[in-house]
C-alpha cells in the first residue's frame, strides 16, 4: 500500500469518526449548543480540554520553534504552561461558580453594562479569529503534506471539516469529538518521539533522551547538537537569551492570554459542579502535560536529524566538522521526503553556488561569513518551513509508513479540535450576547441556534481567508491571539472577581485602552489587520520599542488596562451594593448551580 493510501486511510477513519460523533451528540438546544447539557464528567471535560488546549501551535508548530530557536523558544512551553495554571486556579472556579455560559454575558453582568458586553464581544471577536488563523496555517500544511494538495486547497478542506462536526454538533458534538481528537494527537505525537528517541539515543522516553548519550557519536545529545549547529554557524542551542526584558515579557503575554482566551473558559460551564470545574482543570493539565514534556526533546531531535540529513558526516563526527561540512548532501540524492514536501512549497532550494550540492548555514552571521567563502558557499540555500518539522520527523527518521499515517491524523486533530472551540466561542459572543441579550431578547430558542450556525459560518470563512496570508508561523499567530485576549479580556476578568472597586466606566475604558494600544502595536509591525505590506515599520529587532516585540506586548498592554480601570475607578463612583455583594458571593465557597442562559 503506498504512503498516500495509508495517510487516507488514518486520515479518513478519523474523519468519519469526528463526523460520527458529531451525529450522534448533536446539539438539540441552546444548553446542549452552548455548554453540552451542562453534565459532562470531569476526566472527560479535562481531555476535551486539552485537546481545546493542544492546539496547531502545540502539535505542529511549537517543536518546530524549539527546534528552529532552541532555549530561546522555551518561552512558549513556560507561557502557556504558566497561563493555564493562572486559569486553573484564579479564574475557572468562579467564572463556573458565577454561572453563566460566556465570557462577556459575566463582564457584562459583572460591570453592569450593555456597553462593557459589547467591548468584551469585540476584544473576544478579535482574540479568537487572530487565534483561529494559527489553527488554519496549521491544518493547511498538514493536509497539503498528506493529502498531496497544494497549501491553499489544504486550508479549505480543513474549514470544511470544522464546519460539518462544529456548526452542527455545537459544544455537545465538540466536547466528545475532542476526547477523540485528543486520543489520535497524543498517541501520534508520542510514538514517532518514541521512535526517534530510540534511534538517536537507544531511550524510549523522550524527555530523558534528550539529556542522554548520542548513540553514533558516544557524546551527550545536546553537546552533539551545539558542536554542529556551532559548526554551521548558529548560536549554541542551549545558549541563553540576551534580551531577557523581551522573553520575561513574551512569557507574561502568553500566560495572560491563557487566562483570558475564551474558547477554555468556557469548557468548565460543561460540569455539573464548581468542585468538578476544579478537578477537570487538574486533569486538563495532566493530559496537557503528556504532549509538553515530549515536545523539546522532538524539538531537539528533529534539528539534529535535519542538520545531518544536509551533511551526513557530522552524525558519527566528534572531532573535525569542517572536513564533514564540505561532504553536503549532493541535491539530486535528496531523500524522499524533502521532495514530498518541496511539492507543497513547504521547503524550497535555491542552488545559489551552483554546485550541485545543499548548503545549510547561518548566512547572517557576519563572523562565519570568512568560512562560508572559504567553502565557496554563497548563502544558505535550503528554506525548512518551521511547521513542518514535526510532520517530517518520522519521514526523515525513516520510520515506518504507518507512523507518518498516524501523525497525519494527529496534526489535523490538533489544528481542528481548537479551531472548533474558538468558532464556538466566537458564536455564542455573537448569538448569546450580542443579538439575544443586546439586539432581540425575544429571539426563540430556534432563532438562537440558527444565529449561532451562521456566525459560526462566517468565522470559518474569515479565518480561512485571513488563514491563507498568516502574519507569522501557526505558533506566532496564535501568539499574538494570546497578547490580544491578555490585554484586553483577562484584566477584566481578574478586576470582575477580585476588586469590589472596579465599575462599569473601569471596565470599559481599560479593556478599550489595552485592546487598542496591543493592535496599534502589532499591526504597526504586521500590517493593519494583517494584511500583507501594510505594515509601517519592519518587523525586526531595531525597531521595536525597548526591544519588545510585538508578540510580547500583550503583558504591556495587560498593564495599560489594569492602571486605566483601576484610575477610571478612583475617580468615579463605587459599584451598587448588590454587585459588591455579587462580587463577594462568587468569591466565597458557598456552592453554584447550573449554568444558566440569562
Amino acid at each position: 500500500m503506498s504512503q498516500f493510501a495509508i495517510n487516507l486511510l488514518f486520515v479518513g477513519a478519523s474523519f468519519a469518526l469526528y463526523i460520527g460523533i458529531a451525529v450522534w451528540a448533536r446539539a438539540g438546544s441552546t444548553k446542549d449548543f452552548y455548554v453540552a447539557g451542562g453534565g459532562v464528567h470531569p476526566i472527560t471535560n479535562g481531555m476535551a480540554t486539552a485537546a481545546d488546549w493542544m492546539s496547531a501551535a502545540s502539535f505542529i508548530s511549537m517543536a518546530g520553534l524549539l527546534a528552529s530557536g532552541g532555549y530561546a523558544n522555551s518561552t512558549f512551553l513556560m507561557g502557556w504552561t504558566g497561563g493555564y495554571v493562572i486559569l486553573a486556579m484564579l479564574l475557572a472556579p468562579y467564572l463556573r461558580k458565577f454561572g453563566k455560559f460566556t465570557v462577556p454575558d459575566f463582564i457584562g453582568d459583572r460591570f453592569y453594562s450593555r456597553t462593557a458586553r459589547l467591548v468584551a464581544v469585540i476584544c473576544l471577536i478579535v482574540a479568537s479569529v487572530t487565534y483561529v488563523i494559527g489553527q488554519m496555517t496549521g491544518a493547511g500544511v498538514a493536509f497539503s503534506r498528506f493529502l498531496e494538495v497544494p497549501n491553499t486547497a489544504g486550508i479549505w478542506i480543513a474549514a470544511l471539516i470544522v464546519f460539518l462536526y462544529a456548526v452542527f454538533g455545537g459544544m455537545k458534538g465538540i466536547t466528545y469529538t475532542q476526547v477523540a481528537q485528543y486520543v489520535v494527537l497524543i498517541i501520534a505525537y508520542t510514538i514517532p518521539a518514541v521512535f526517534i528517541a530510540m534511534q538517536l539515543t537507544g531511550n524510549p522516553i523522550p524527555m530523558f533522551g534528550m539529556f542522554s548519550t548520542h548513540t553514533e557519536s558516544g557524546i551527550p545529545m545536546l553537546t552533539k547538537l551545539n558542536e554542529v549547529v556551532n559548526a554551521l554557524g548558529f548560536r549554541d542551542y542551549t545558549a541563553d537569551v540576551d534580551n531577557k526584558l523581551n522573553m520575561v515579557l513574551f512569557t507574561l503575554s502568553l500566560m495572560v492570554g491563557t487566562a483570558g482566551l475564551p474558547h477554555v473558559i468556557i469548557r468548565f460551564f460543561t460540569v455539573p459542579k464548581v468542585a468538578d470545574a476544579r478537578w477537570s482543570a487538574g486533569w486538563a493539565l495532566v493530559f496537557i502535560a503528556l504532549l509538553y514534556l515530549t515536545a523539546p526533546a522532538v524539538g531537539s531531535m528533529a534539528r539534529l536529524n535535519l542538520a545531518t540529513t544536509v551533511y551526513p558526516e557530522m552524525a558519527g563526527q566528534v572531532e573535525d566538522y569542517n572536513d564533514a561540512a564540505e561532504q553536503a548532501l549532493v541535491y539530486e540524492e535528496r531523500p524522499e521526503w524533502i521532495r514530498t514536501w518541496e511539492e507543497t512549497g513547504l521547503i524550497q532550494f535555491d542552488d545559489k553556488n551552483n554546485d550541485g550540492r545543499v548548503q545549510v548555514y547561518n548566512d547572517s552571521n557576519e563572523d562565519y561569513a570568512e568560512v562560508a567563502e572559504s567553502r565557496g558557499w554563497e548563502g544558505s540555500e535550503l528554506t525548512v518551513n518551521n511547521d513542518i518539522l514535526v510532520l517530517a520527523n518520522p519521514e526523515i527518521a525513516n520510520l515506518p509508513p504507518w507512523v507518518i499515517g498516524l501523525i497525519a491524523a494527529g496534526g489535523i486533530a490538533a489544528a481542528l479540535s481548537t479551531a472548533a472551540g474558538l468558532l464556538l466561542a466566537i458564536s455564542s459572543a455573537i448569538s448569546h450576547d450580542l443579538i439575544k441579550t443586546m439586539i432581540n431578547p425575544k429571539i426563540s430558542e430556534k432563532g438562537e441556534m440558527l444565529a449561532a450556525r451562521i456566525s459560526m459560518a462566517g468565522a470559518i470563512l474569515l479565518a480561512t481567508y485571513l488563514g491563507l496570508n498568516p502574519p507569522g508561523f501557526a505558533a506566532q499567530t496564535v501568539a499574538l491571539a494570546f497578547g490580544i485576549a491578555g490585554a484586553s479580556l483577562f484584566p477584566a476578568l481578574m478586576m470582575g472577581i477580585f476588586s469590589k472597586r472596579i465599575n462599569n466606566k473601569g471596565a470599559v475604558a481599560g479593556m478599550l485602552a489595552g485592546l487598542i494600544t496591543t493592535l496599534l502595536y502589532i499591526f504597526t509591525y504586521l500590517g493593519w489587520f494583517f494584511v500583507p505590506e501594510t505594515n509601517m515599520l519592519a518587523n525586526t529587532p531595531e525597531n521595536w520599542i525597548f526591544g519588545i516585540s510585538p508578540l510580547s506586548f500583550g503583558a504591556i498592554g495587560a498593564m495599560i488596562n489594569f492602571a486605566v480601570a483601576f484610575s477610571v475607578a478612583s475617580v468615579t463612583e463605587e459599584p451598587p451594593q448588590e454587585i459588591q455583594d455579587l462580587v463577594e458571593s462568587v468569591r466565597y465557597p458557598k456552592g453554584a448551580g447550573g449554568a444558566v442562559d440569562h
